[in-house]
């Protein structure tokens, strides 16, 4: 099968860690040897790329072309609108984005199908190109995708239309479905294909070593994600307060590291926290590995897939209770879920992990659980269904 995969949630050479999780599952899926693939993640244009312009500079640091993982990717630039653009999104990102598809075919590259992940504004824009090649589209609900834009008027109206548009709808969690289903989307076209972890990459090793090499003495707390407000990172920092023997390793980048260090400050805890920036999946898991717990304190979440790299080494989870995470997180061995969102629910939920510390082995054993396996062997019955229907129509 020839597949376009199509998502602005897309790696490249200047944002590495960007959508790591599309690129993941679709290095997965290419190994089952069925599947050909070239990618479409277009980047929004931005005029410079010097540094002073943050995040909005790795825009235009963005490679037109590149190769990763063996895997023919284009980086099509498209024109973001500030404060009103949520409406117009996926029109521009469709407009960017149609000659690069359109370019693929000429050069031979054929797709059957086109496989879109983030249902807004990319499932959407996908499922007008699909519309406009006569080709058909499977769209990925990831999160706030579904959890929250469709609290506005014109994105849930194209993401319905979208949703009846695409010959399938994938979500990674059960908890999306439902979401879907609420928002009155037909049950039986929606699959749940979660993301996996990968075992291989994740797993434990020598934890007392790994403590060693990295400094660490302890207690040790470990958050990894973007810096954004969603993530929580303030509430663990106001429960960190209650661990006066721990510390906390923050990885990860964003706009709210200038006021989560001043938080840090404010609180009497910095030398206690370290912001550890952004890191290769490859130097994640020595510090999964020696951590006594990863936390997650989101408002919002689709599937989580630190919470399985992390078990994967090893290492139990406390999460707020939220998206797919009760789906994660369902046994002791896994590690706790917060029973609300704030310092007093991590902090409850920390000290019940720890009164009742599970065998690491187990914690790895539960991991193994969530191999991609499953999910490859349903993405490729999915795509075969898709592609029967067309032929037969």
């Amino acid at each position: 099968m020839k597949i376009l995969t199509f998502s602005t949630l897309y790696p490249h050479a200047a944002r590495p860690n960007h959508g790591i999780f599309v690129e993941t599952r679709l290095r997965h899926l290419l190994a089952s040897g069925r599947v050909e693939s070239k990618v479409v993640a277009p980047v929004p244009w931005f005029p410079s790329s010097n540094p002073r312009f943050g995040e909005y500079a790795a825009f235009a640091r963005a490679p037109r072309e590149e190769q990763r993982c063996g895997i023919d990717v284009v980086h099509p630039r498209y024109v973001t609108v500030p404060k009103v653009g949520m409406s117009i999104a996926p029109f521009l990102l469709a407009a960017g984005a149609y000659s690069a598809a359109k370019n693929m075919m000429r050069r031979g590259f054929d797709f059957e199908i086109i496989d879109a992940h983030y249902f807004y504004p990319d499932g959407v824009a996908a499922a007008m190109i699909g519309r406009w090649l006569d080709i058909p589209v499977v769209i990925t609900a990831r999160g706030t995708d579904i959890n929250l834009l469709p609290q506005f008027a014109a994105p849930r109206r194209m993401i319905l239309w979208a949703a009846r548009r695409a010959a399938a709808l994938v979500t990674v969690s059960a908890a999306l479905k439902a979401a879907l289903i609420h928002l009155g989307v037909e049950s039986k076209k929606i699959h749940v294909l979660r993301n996996g972890v990968d075992t291989r990459l994740f797993q434990p090793a020598d934890r007392q070593a790994e403590r060693a090499r990295l400094k660490l003495t302890g207690t040790v707390l470990l958050m990894v994600g973007n810096l954004l407000a969603l993530k929580g990172h303030d509430i663990v920092l106001g429960a960190l307060r209650e661990f006066s023997g721990a510390c906390l390793l923050i990885i990860g980048e964003g706009r709210e590291e200038r006021n989560l260090k001043g938080l840090a400050r404010a609180l009497g805890i910095q030398d206690r926290v370290r912001f550890l920036g952004a890191m290769p999946q490859e130097d994640l898991a020595a510090y999964y590995r020696a951590a006594d717990a990863l936390v997650l304190a989101s408002s919002r979440e689709g599937w989580p897939n630190v919470l399985l790299e992390s078990m994967a080494c090893g290492t139990p989870v406390v999460s707020t209770r939220v998206g797919g995470t009760p789906e994660i997180v369902a046994a002791p061995e896994a590690g706790m879920l917060a029973n609300e969102r704030s310092e007093h629910g991590i902090v409850e939920a920390l000290g019940r992990l720890f009164q009742n510390y599970p065998d690491r082995k187990l914690t790895r054993r539960y991991a193994e659980r969530f191999g991609w396996d499953e999910t490859i062997r349903g993405q490729l019955q999915l795509f075969d269904g898709v592609l029967g229907i067309r032929g037969g129509a």
